[in-house]
């Protein structure tokens, strides 16, 4: 102990002798007026002043019905809904425990169902104001993805795939082998194959008509990046178009697609200028893209990428839809924007959404 002591004096002494020889001494500063300072530069330093206004939240997920109401899903300030295409909103949380949305599915004509990081499904009937937690037999599970189909909701969660039972009011699982495997996509085949993106175990398949303890099969197929030639098995999206090719969005390999119903893939990320994929849209022959740094169309005709962002003053896009009207909604990191033509202009509708207090990311 005495040697620490002695050790401690040491230090302070020679403290003391650096303040006089230098003059610190000379014009003390009050305690009160000490800062730390860093010398890592400021990430966004053209944004201090939004910083401390904060920014809109972050737009999860989005979702339209039939009849054009909109509703947003965000990643910490719940869900709203709009009446007007995005000109207003309202914030509808009434019920909702876990303010972390992650997806959102409806079901024409009865319910808007959405899905949390920490509290399961929630559901609210299109023409009420409160959720009710549709959470028995998936508690305490992340929910990352929904598909609507034939009447039923399926729901990609960090244990697996799993379909609602309305008459026993709780989660069954469909099939077995992805326990402890988040499932981030979803998609149907019309030969009835219930397609799962997952994170981590790549493209698994499910027939329908098998029964629920039956095994889901691992596509097997490998996918691997033209660019750094890296195989990729972590999948955020899964995409079927009218002709039935598969698309793969991966976490940072790019898009791949199958024209043969999954027996082989090609990758058609060339020249597309960021590989993270978070939403990919179907549009006739095309294909439509979001990615970490703004939203590109696929032309076939010209076998190349083009640009669609025009007006988004965020590019770290993380949900893309187009409603059945042929309106075009994108989240952002920060708030949402709409086009009225097809991708060509954008414009910001995060008005109404209020305001996150937040520090901005380094990749927004």
């Amino acid at each position: 102990m005495s040697r620490v002591v002695a050790q401690l004096i040491l230090c302070l002494g020679a403290l003391l002798s650096l303040i006089m020889l230098t003059g610190w001494a000379e014009t003390p500063v009050p305690p009160s007026s000490w800062s730390l300072v860093s010398n890592v530069p400021m990430i966004h330093p053209e944004d201090s002043e939004q910083r401390r206004q904060g920014t809109a939240p972050s737009i999860q997920t989005l979702v339209v019905t039939p009849d054009g109401i909109v509703y947003a899903g965000s990643f910490g300030m719940g869900l709203f809904r709009s009446a007007d295409k995005g000109s207003s909103w309202e914030s509808l949380n009434r019920g909702l425990t876990d303010p972390f949305i992650l997806c959102l599915a409806v079901m024409p004509g009865e319910h808007v169902y959405a899905g949390t990081m920490r509290g399961g499904v929630y559901r609210l009937s299109l023409k009420g104001a409160k959720w009710e937690s549709l959470s028995r037999g998936l508690e305490e599970t992340e929910v990352k993805s929904f598909l609507v189909h034939a009447g039923r909701v399926y729901a990609g969660t960090g244990q697996g795939v799993y379909r609602w039972e309305e008459p026993d009011q709780q989660w069954v699982k469909t099939g077995s082998g992805l326990e402890q495997v988040l499932v981030q996509g979803l998609a149907m085949m019309d030969d009835g194959r219930l397609l799962a993106a997952t994170s981590g175990k790549g493209l698994h398949h499910f027939q329908l008509k098998q029964s629920d303890d039956s095994k889901w099969i691992d596509s097997k197929a490998v996918f691997v990046d033209p660019r750094e030639r890296l195989p990729h098995r972590y999948i955020r999206v899964v995409a079927v178009n009218q002709a039935q090719h598969i698309f793969l969005g991966t976490q940072d390999g790019g898009i791949f697609r199958s024209l043969d119903g999954g027996a082989s893939w090609s990758s058609i990320s060339r020249n597309l200028p960021n590989d993270s994929i978070r939403g990919i849209v179907p549009v006739e022959d095309d294909i439509v893209v979001a990615t970490g740094k703004g939203i590109f169309q696929w032309k076939h005709d010209q076998q190349q990428w083009v640009s669609m962002n025009e007006g988004l003053t965020r590019l770290a896009i993380q949900t893309l839809i187009v409603s059945s009207s042929g309106d075009w909604y994108v989240g952002t990191s920060s708030g949402a924007f709409r086009s009225d033509d097809k991708g060509a202009h954008w414009k910001n509708i995060s008005q109404g959404l209020g305001m996150q207090m937040g520090p901005i990311g380094p990749y927004d």
